[in-house]
């Protein structure tokens, strides 16, 4: 199966109450243990690129281990590009094989932001590429992406549709509480999502899909593994779970996670080399770092997504 956009698929989570998983990738294992993982539950699914992958990786890598995960796998795919920062990095992308952009104007003023984002929509639905764009800006960090607190801002859903309208965008991500990172909420504060702006969006935008970035969870027995084994994750908390269903049963049609994979692969790591501190074969430990991947993007798609079964 080649790879596909967003649309149609955007369009069967919308209706069924489902979200579709966008999985951060940067090497071979990654994307080994998600799309074995989307395979076996038949599910579709989202591969993305952030541009500090792209970096680490460089492109063609990135897009070669994608498409011997479409020889390997019968399930719906999309190559896209999280977080593109100007028309040139998304020109780049589509121009290089992805089937979906993020053009991410959320620092420019209102204006600002809907002038690039329409100019990267012209430019790739002309090459039959799909768009997501954004409103507001979430705080915290990653990779490229660093948005601190005072300059953070919630989605102002009086601005949703002129903002839809005039861009022609594909999907739009919101910002409703979440944040990038795995450090979202104070200790000893309880994580809310602001739902109301979500409902309100939903009123503004009927059946149209919606974006969740930031949405990783925080998995404590992998917080738990890396404390144990040197690390400081004691005071990561994420977004609880069931938020995260709520959201992909409403407007919800792709939630991105990331650090839930960082942090089981390095969970993984951290214990394989305190158990065995003398190993040097490469196989030895990325093959257990890879077997965490795929377990938890397989919880992700039953517990958290519901798209298990709609590939």
């Amino acid at each position: 199966m080649p790879l596909v956009t967003s649309k149609e698929m955007f369009k069967k989570a919308y209706d069924g109450g489902y979200a579709i998983g966008a999985f951060n990738v940067n090497n071979m294992e990654i994307v080994q243990g998600i799309t074995e993982a989307a395979g076996k539950l038949n599910a579709p699914v989202i591969l993305q690129v952030s541009a500090g992958a792209r970096k680490y990786a460089k492109h063609v890598y990135l897009t070669k281990l994608v498409e011997a995960a479409i020889a390997d796998v019968d399930i719906p795919i999309v190559l896209h590009l999280d977080h593109g920062a100007d028309f040139e990095t998304c020109k780049s992308c589509i121009d290089g094989g992805f089937t979906s952009v993020m053009i991410d104007g959320s620092h420019h003023s209102f204006e600002d932001n809907i002038a690039v984002t329409k100019k990267v929509v012209e430019y790739a639905h002309e090459r039959g590429v799909t768009v997501e764009g954004e409103l507001g800006r979430l705080e915290g960090v990653e990779d490229d992406v660093k948005v601190s607190a005072e300059d953070s801002a919630y989605t102002r859903p009086e601005e949703v549709e002129e903002f839809v309208t005039r861009t022609g965008v594909d999907s739009l991500a919101i910002a409703i509480g979440t944040s990038h990172g795995a450090f979202k909420f104070k200790p000893g504060t309880k994580p809310q999502l602001r739902f109301d702006i979500l409902e309100e969006v939903e009123k503004r935008l009927p059946g149209f899909p919606i974006v969740l970035h930031g949405a990783s969870s925080v998995p404590q027995e992998y917080a738990e593994q890396i404390n144990k084994y040197g690390g400081k994750m004691k005071d990561a908390i994420g977004v609880p779970e069931d938020m995260l269903r709520q959201a992909a049963k409403m407007a919800v049609c792709k939630i991105n996670i990331d650090s839930d994979l960082r942090m089981a692969m390095t969970a993984t790591l951290r214990k394989y080399f305190a158990e065995e501190p003398g190993e040097f074969d490469p196989r030895k430990y990325l093959g257990p770092a890879r077997d965490a991947i795929r377990e938890i993007v397989a919880h992700k798609i039953k517990n958290v997504l519901g798209c298990d079964g709609k590939a």
